[in-house]
This record gives structure tokens, C-alpha cells and sequence, in this order.
């Protein structure tokens, strides 16, 4: 588990020991460890060797501001698809000439907000956002830095959720528009093109995907250098790359890079990489305690604090996190099949079904491993339950990053219109008399 490993019979994130944090924090809570974030980092750069690309972690994967400024501090721009996670990502540190602002649909306000911010690149996926940005621009004198992200119709391979490079996928320019609407781009007043842009989904774990999806657009591109070398200056070949997370075979980060620089070869651009889920989901984990065993029809549930609404993944993707107990097992100790569920009332609230564990009872602890993105970043208050808190760790201590939202400032966030609100003594004396 890379930075969490078993110390004195006792799991540990970097010297941490996790049930320390259990005690402070209390459960359910995520934990980060810096240690983790460093090395995927630094592992993703030194892959390309000599002059790397301009990575720009995917914000949306963890918006922690506490994570931003780690990666910001070795170096790391940031892509970005809201106005809220530009804002983390200026916050964080991260200067505004290494931010991307990317997705499908980005507001008029939104488009100020990067103008006046000045960010290096604003990702453009159809006709009449470019338009709209084109005069969002040039009403302040300006011209928006934009790159025109092509969908080049490949099957990324990946859950159909989380796909987005086909064309029937709602991202992105089809690639047989493209020469049609760099064009136009050229001839806005607004737009100041810098080149080309694809992504085509997540947790892809095949290169050929990406060597067929970097093919189609660096040719794309190439040919349209002929036309527009001015605007052909940067391709943002995106993110996606995949994890193990059922510790099955992978490519490694020099794969990737590999791939890459096959697929640039001859070709003498800016490049941009996006990389999320690679670079943060193994550096945290999602620290919970059983509340109760329970047996029923001859079938063992563990019952944990932790629900869906803290760790969607497995509701939504169906996706595996393996679950590792913070007490070592005993050497050879025997496993049992069981549910592991949390406690929201919806039976999609499941994280594993018939799952091999040792034997776990009420008050132990457990980590969901590898949850590090898109694991807090897409958590919720269903069933009115507070966002599950944040734990970065480094070496020997540790700092509450996001605290658990108590249920007082929940409703802080909601009003009762005067007709709901209750009645004082003399209303309901005065419409007694009345009737």
C-alpha cells in the first residue's frame, strides 16, 4: 500500500499510526499522506527524463486545497472544470500561467473568472462556447488563450461512466470539425489559439487507447501547422491513466511516457498532461469502524460508519477498493466471506459483497484502500449525514485539512419562509379569537 504499511502489528500512514488519528478525528475519515503524493509526482515527471511536459493535476480527483498546494509546491500546474476549483487552485498556490480550464460547459462567469485570473489555457469543446468566448473577451480587449479539445471517436476501454473520447460521448469537437472550427477560432477577435486538446476518460488501463487517440489528434494537428503555424503551438494531450486497484497488472508511468513521446516524435509543440487519479488515489485511504456484526440467513454483514455518501465509488462504478484491517491479521489467519455495507438506508450502499476478511468485530478499525481521488471530492450529505473530514499527514504528524461538518452549520445553510416558522403564544391566541 505504498505510504500505509504495518508498523508493530499496527497500520500506519508514513509513522502515523491510523487508529491515533481514529481516536483524534474520529471515524469515518480520509487520510492523505504527503510522502505519497510526492513520490507519485515525482515518479510521473521523472518518466519523460530530460525536459518534461507541463503537468496539471486534475483538480477534479482531489480538491483538497492542503493536496493543491503539496503539488504546487513540487512544481504541478492544475486542470481544472469549475469556477470553484480554479478558485481552490489559485488559493492553493498554484500561479494562474500553469492552470487549464477544461469541460463542456463553462458559463459566461466562468469565463471572466479565468480572464481576469490570466490562466495559461482554456480548453474550448464546441462551436458556440468558443463563440461565446470569443465575445466575452473581446468585450474586455482581450483574447482568450484557447486550446480546441477534439473527441477523436476511441474507445477508451474503460467504465462507460467515465468515458469520454467516443463520439457518442458529449465532450469535445468530432475530429472531422476540427479544420472548420480552428478557422473560425483564427479569425475571432476574442481567441488567441494555441492549439489542440484531447481527453478521452479515466482509469484507462490499456496504452493502446492512448496511442490511438494521441495518434489521431497530433495528426490532426500537424496538418493544420501547415495552415496556422501561429495557432499551433501546444497540444494538451489530457489525462486518464489508470491504478491498481485489485492489484492487477498496470502500465507504469514510463509506458505512459513512452507512448507519449512515440506519438510526439518528430514534432516540436508545448505539451500538457492532466493526470488525476494516477498521481493521488494510492497516497489516501478511507479510514472507518465497524459498528456491528450482524448474521442473517446464514450470511455475515460487517456494518461500518463509513456509507456512500462518504465513498460513492462502489455505488456508482461498481468499483473495487480493497479493505484491509489497521490491526495486522495474524500470519495465516483464516478469512470468511462477507458484506461489507454501510449504514445509509439504500441497499446500494455496499461496498463489498462476499468479500474474504479476517475476522473483524464491532470497534475495529478498516481502510478502504487506494481513495485517495474521487473519493472526498464527490462525497455528500445524504441521509443529512456531515462531509466526511480530511487528514493530511507528513512523516510523524498530522493536520485536519477539511473538518467534519457539524449538523448546526448543515442547516445554517437553509431558511423557513415566514408562513412555516412557529407561531408565538399571542399569534395563536389571536387566531383562536378569531375563529
Amino acid at each position: 500500500m505504498g505510504p500505509f504499511a504495518y508498523r508493530n502489528g499496527a497500520l500506519h500512514a508514513e509513522t502515523v499510526d491510523l487508529a491515533r488519528i481514529a481516536a483524534e478525528v474520529q471515524t469515518p475519515v480520509y487520510v492523505y499522506s504527503t510522502a505519497g503524493l510526492e513520490a507519485n509526482y515525482r515518479g510521473f515527471i521523472d518518466a519523460f527524463e530530460g525536459t518534461p511536459p507541463l503537468i496539471c493535476f486534475a483538480v477534479k480527483a482531489n480538491s483538497n486545497t492542503a493536496v493543491l498546494a503539496t503539488f504546487a509546491r513540487l512544481g504541478a500546474g492544475a486542470d481544472v472544470v469549475s469556477g470553484g476549483e480554479l478558485r481552490r487552485a489559485l488559493d492553493a498556490g498554484i500561479p494562474p500561467e500553469r492552470i487549464v480550464f477544461s469541460g463542456v460547459g463553462k458559463t459566461a462567469a466562468e469565463f471572466e473568472q479565468a480572464l481576469t485570473a490570466g490562466i495559461r489555457q482554456i480548453n474550448v469543446e464546441s462551436r458556440p462556447e468558443l463563440e461565446l468566448l470569443s465575445e466575452v473577451a473581446a468585450a474586455r480587449g482581450l483574447r482568450a488563450p484557447v486550446a480546441l479539445r477534439v473527441n477523436p471517436d476511441v474507445d477508451a476501454k474503460t467504465h462507460h461512466k467515465i468515458s469520454t473520447g467516443k463520439s457518442i460521448n458529449k465532450f469535445g469537437i468530432p475530429w472531422s470539425e476540427c479544420p472548420g472550427l480552428v478557422a473560425q477560432a483564427v479569425a475571432l477577435p476574442g481567441i488567441s489559439l494555441q492549439g489542440l486538446a484531447v481527453h478521452i476518460g479515466s482509469q484507462i488501463t490499456e496504452l493502446d487507447a492512448f496511442e490511438a487517440a494521441f495518434r489521431r489528434v497530433v495528426e490532426c494537428f500537424v496538418g493544420l501547422r501547415g495552415l496556422y503555424p501561429d495557432a499551433m503551438r501546444r497540444l494538451d494531450l489530457g489525462g486518464g491513466l489508470g491504478i491498481s486497484y485489485e492489484r492487477e497488472a498496470m502500465p507504469a508511468f514510463r509506458d505512459y511516457a513512452r507512448i507519449v513521446r512515440r506519438a510526439l516524435a518528430g514534432v516540436d509543440c508545448e505539451i500538457v498532461l492532466e493526470p488525476g487519479r494516477a498521481l493521488v488515489a494510492s497516497a489516501g485511504v478511507l479510514l472507518t469502524r465497524v459498528l456491528y456484526v450482524k448474521e442473517a440467513e446464514g450470511r455475515r454483514f460487517v456494518i461500518v460508519d463509513a456509507a456512500m455518501n462518504d465513498l460513492i465509488r462502489p455505488a456508482m462504478y461498481d468499483a473495487f477498493h480493497r479493505i484491509v484491517p489497521v490491526r495486522e491479521p495474524a500470519a495465516g489467519a483464516a478469512l470468511a466471506p462477507v458484506d461489507v455495507v454501510g449504514p445509509v438506508c439504500e441497499t446500494a450502499d455496499t461496498f463489498a459483497l462476499q468479500r474474504p476478511l479476517p475476522t473483524v468485530r464491532a470497534g475495529d478499525l478498516l481502510v478502504f484502500a487506494d481513495a485517495g481521488a474521487y473519493g472526498a471530492v464527490m462525497s455528500s450529505v445524504y441521509n443529512s449525514r456531515p462531509l466526511v473530514p480530511e487528514v493530511l499527514v507528513k512523516d510523524d504528524g498530522f493536520a485536519i485539512v477539511r473538518e467534519r461538518v457539524s449538523d448546526d452549520a448543515m442547516l445554517r445553510f437553509e431558511r423557513m419562509p415566514d408562513w412555516l416558522k412557529p407561531r408565538t403564544v399571542a399569534d395563536r391566541s389571536a387566531s383562536a379569537g378569531r375563529r
